[in-house]
């Protein structure tokens, strides 16, 4: 028989992982809440065309990194590579605009790229999602980039500065688009292949290209912020001023247009130092024609996602531990048919009252029982035996203090529960 092994792209989330994933998500969670989201899930696979419309079509993401299927209805599928055209597509179908605005959403699960697999990139990888719509007001923008600080500096990643840039608006940017072209088209024999391709394309995502090549005509190019409306303008100006006003460190950077086609006015990324040369921990960024793309009605919009992954994998590298996940601090050691019927009861018995407990199984001698209780790191060990049942007790050893009590069976589990629960 063959041995199967996971798929390319894709990773096993082991017990000794836990720890982490229950840390950074519960702690993301709770940064969230405090703000005021809630959370929403929306569905793993959806129409191919709600991200062929919303994401834009001649993005890498569409063209060549999407999960794509056709159902035995013959309808076209794809795995979710990123949630916010879920979201805002479950936002205009269940009537949320109704609501009071804005509203305020979070997601954690999984999604799926077709990408090289590369340290701390994945097919399948895990997002922490947040958005806030319905709400125009830079605030909303500098609201979400300031938990997603929050959530990287709580967890101890140091020297944090944001990068940022506006893309400009459906107003300002068709006339930024063509300087942009005219300067690229008197340099086009410096650059790549993929940027003469993008020119026609998807004219904003030269300023992405990573080609070194590229790179002394991207340095040159004309920014986007000079040729701003003066909506956008105002609007970037004040976020500005208020990330000014917190003093948090930003850097404008005019090449930063990320890689999804919706993104409006604020695009962002949080930076952070000692974690190699791919400084960029995540990003995020405005999105106020999105709704209007799929249907809905005018709804302006703004987000960020963090991959969970990668924040592990940095944590690591930095050594920064987290504490360990709960185990069962009793555990149950039995000789015997008949005190293996009564540790049965009694397990089931703690646990209903909240006691965790960790029962032996098999026919095994005390001394291997009471090894296992010891690698399994329990506080507490029960042991029944003949002797234990006939005076109606249980012996309790206290594996730290090496000390051995008898317990009344009666009076056990509210003596354990006074010492195991919180």
């Amino acid at each position: 028989m063959p041995r199967f092994q996971r798929p390319t792209g894709t990773h096993d989330i082991l017990p000794e992982e836990q720890p982490y994933w229950e840390y950074v998500t519960e702690f993301a969670v709770r940064l969230a809440r405090r703000a005021g989201f809630e959370r929403i899930d929306v569905p793993i696979f959806e129409a191919t065309e709600l991200f062929a419309r919303g994401i834009g079509a001649a993005t890498d993401v569409v063209e060549k990194e999407m999960y794509t299927f056709t159902d035995k209805g013959g309808e076209s599928l794809t795995l979710r590579p990123e949630f916010t055209a879920g979201v805002v597509r479950a936002y205009i179908e269940n009537g949320m605009h109704v609501r009071p605005q804005p509203v305020k959403l979070y997601s954690i699960g999984p999604v799926f790229r077709y990408d090289r697999p590369q340290a701390g990139r994945f097919r399948q990888f895990h997002q922490f999602n947040m958005e806030i719509l319905g709400e125009m007001d830079p605030v909303a923008d500098l609201e979400v980039m300031l938990l997603i600080w929050d959530l990287y500096a709580g967890l101890g990643f140091r020297d944090l500065s944001f990068q940022l840039n506006s893309t400009g608006c459906p107003r300002c940017r068709p006339g930024y688009v063509q300087v942009l072209k005219e300067y690229y088209e008197r340099h086009v024999g410096e650059i790549c292949e993929d940027c003469r391709r993008r020119l026609t394309r998807n004219p904003l995502r030269v300023l992405d290209c990573k080609a070194d090549i590229c790179q002394p005509v991207i340095r040159a190019a004309p920014p986007i912020t000079d040729h701003l409306c003066q909506e956008c303008a105002d609007h970037f100006a004040q976020l500005r001023e208020y990330l000014d006003l917190l003093g948090r460190p930003y850097t404008l950077n005019h090449r930063l247009v990320r890689g999804l086609d919706y993104y409006t006015k604020t695009v962002f990324e949080v930076w952070a130092a000692g974690i190699g040369a791919q400084a960029a921990v995540c990003g995020g960024g405005r999105y106020d024609g999105l709704a209007e793309a799929l249907g809905g009605p005018p709804t302006p919009g703004v987000g960020v996602a963090a991959g969970i992954e990668r924040i592990i994998m940095v944590m690591k590298a930095q050594e920064l531990g987290v504490p360990p996940l709960p185990a069962p601090r009793v555990f149950l050691a039995y000789l015997g048919d008949r005190a293996r019927r009564e540790a049965v009861r009694l397990a089931d018995e703690l646990r209903r009252a909240g006691v965790a407990v960790w029962m032996a199984f098999g026919e095994r001698g005390l001394k291997s029982q009471m090894r296992e209780a010891d690698k399994r790191g329990a506080r507490y060990v029960v042991i029944l035996g003949e002797d234990e049942l006939a005076r109606g007790a249980a012996a309790v050893r206290d594996m730290a203090a090496s000390e051995q009590t008898e317990v009344p069976l009666e009076e056990l589990v509210p003596w354990l529960g006074q010492r195991v629960t919180p």
